[in-house]
């Protein structure tokens, strides 16, 4: 199966394309605003999200037990872990934020490559920014 590398690269280079890449054509990306379905939509997603964000750093940690085989053909395997990055918004100058939270994949073997065909994202909350002296 690919590296982790292959998806942090692309996170920290804002490379929309090459995140894309990784996914099936008829690939779903659950986050918390809903459903993204079709490597163009999630294409455009992580393209928007770079006009927004820029990741400075971008880990995933696998579960111990992952994959897990799902079949018996050896072609698709299920994983869960969880991820971390540290992200400054585009246009604000309040420093970096902290983001981290858990995921689940399956991933389907495509020729000699290992594709992402449906990723559900968890975001931990983010601390609230402390209240303003009355």
């Amino acid at each position: 199966m690919r590296s982790v590398r292959s998806l942090t690269r692309p996170f920290l280079k804002g490379d929309a394309a090459a995140l894309a890449a990784l996914y099936t054509e008829d690939a779903v990306y659950v986050t918390n605003t809903g459903p993204i379905r079709g490597r163009q939509a999630i294409e455009k997603y992580y393209a928007d999200r770079f006009q927004e964000v820029r990741y400075f750093s971008h880990d995933t940690k696998y579960d111990p037990t992952s994959p897990h085989p799902i079949g018996t053909d050896g072609n698709a395997v299920w994983e869960n872990g969880e991820w971390s990055g540290t992200i400054l918004l585009q246009g604000e100058d309040c420093g970096p934020h902290q983001l981290r939270g858990y995921f689940g994949s399956v991933k389907v073997r495509e020729g000699d490559t290992w594709k992402i065909r449906m990723l559900t994202l968890t975001e931990h909350p983010r601390p609230a920014p402390p209240a303003e002296p009355k």
